[in-house]
């Protein structure tokens, strides 16, 4: 596969994270596998508007991958984008795969885009977004029905681009009735977050995909695809659902900010750590702070967005338990009250 970089900006001074959340930041906010087709008076022009056209055709699927439809209804129509404000947008392309000739340019081009000059388009026209991922989960593809390994084949190994992103689980002996502790050893193998199980459901040229994600705080049921034909449409459907139940978990659209005052428990510093990352997080959680800090727990303050019960699951989805406390909350780590698994 053939790999030219045309850089426009550089990107870790854009992005201006550290190398791990500037390696996530950069992938949601790369769209690839964009066609081009044009023809000029010679290929150079012809490649030119083959990078404007992928510009433009890759900010429409961004922003679908960072809003809902319901959301972007009215705000984003056909034709809103031109040249120049996908100029803007971007800040990279690459070519994956290209043919040239003849004044004719054909291939497939990825295209990352600045996170600051999206944001800001977003913001401007007044479209809810969220570009923070989900925590990374373990997908094991299941069923009663149909052979789990057929199903299994059907998936990538990993997702590319998502907004809650995964890898997916090849293990046997994996079933619908699979809970925590069977489900854990892969989970943490692959430094994930939480097991999502995807139930294939249906019948030939006819299937659905059940979804339901599992932490040591128990099962949650997080919806159904529509029925598509193939089992390799089903893993995509589910790809894109799962996406979808982020989306609508993390879009912060109320402008209610309640402050809260919360005691964290941990056994270890690496689980304070893991607590403390996963919290400052969430996208509904800001100005997280830490008010005091001990051995065994501490004292944190933030401010959240939203309901309280929309907060709960937020921090569920992440493996975390709260309770209510005469001080306020009480966090946890759902794995901490279990033993390992080794």
């Amino acid at each position: 596969m053939l790999m030219i970089r045309v850089l426009i900006v550089g990107l870790t001074m854009v992005l201006g994270l550290s190398s791990a959340a500037h390696a996530q930041m950069r992938e949601i906010y790369t769209i690839r596998d964009i066609d081009v087709d044009e023809s000029a008076a010679s290929v150079i022009e012809a490649q030119q508007r083959a990078f404007a056209s992928a510009r433009i055709k890759g900010a429409y699927r961004l922003i679908d991958r960072l809003t809902l439809p319901e959301d972007r209804r009215g705000k984003i129509t056909p034709g809103m984008i031109d040249v120049a404000t996908a100029n803007r947008l971007a800040a990279a392309v690459d070519v994956e795969e290209e043919t040239r000739g003849g004044g004719r340019y054909v291939g497939k081009i990825a295209v990352v885009y600045n996170p600051v000059m999206v944001r800001t388009f977003l913001e401007e026209r007044s479209i809810p977004y969220v570009d923070s991922s989900a925590p990374r989960a373990v997908v094991f593809p299941v069923s009663n029905r149909f052979d789990s390994f057929t199903w299994a084949s059907a998936w990538p190994d990993e997702s590319q681009g998502n907004l809650a992103p995964f890898v997916v689980s090849r293990s046997t002996g994996i079933s619908t009735d699979s809970d925590w502790f069977e489900l854990r050893p892969d989970v943490d193998a692959s430094s994930a977050r939480r097991a999502i199980k995807a139930r294939l459901t249906g019948g030939t040229g006819a299937f659905r995909v059940d979804l339901i994600s599992v932490t040591a705080a128990g099962e949650t049921e997080l919806g159904s695809t529509q029925t598509v034909a193939t089992m390799e449409e089903a893993a995509m459907a589910a790809a894109d659902a799962m996406d979808a139940v982020w989306k609508d978990q993390s879009i912060v659209r109320s402008t209610t900010r309640t402050p809260a005052r919360s005691t964290i428990f941990f056994t270890s510093l690496v689980e304070w750590n893991t607590l403390r990352t996963a919290i400052a997080r969430s996208p509904l959680i800001f100005d997280f702070a830490v008010e005091g800090l001990s051995k065994e727990g501490a004292v944190v303050k933030f401010v959240y967005a939203g309901d309280e019960q929309r907060l709960v699951s937020n921090l569920r989805e992440r493996g975390i338990t709260l309770d209510p406390d005469m001080m306020g909350w009480v966090m946890t780590s759902a794995v901490s009250q279990f033993p390992d698994t080794e």
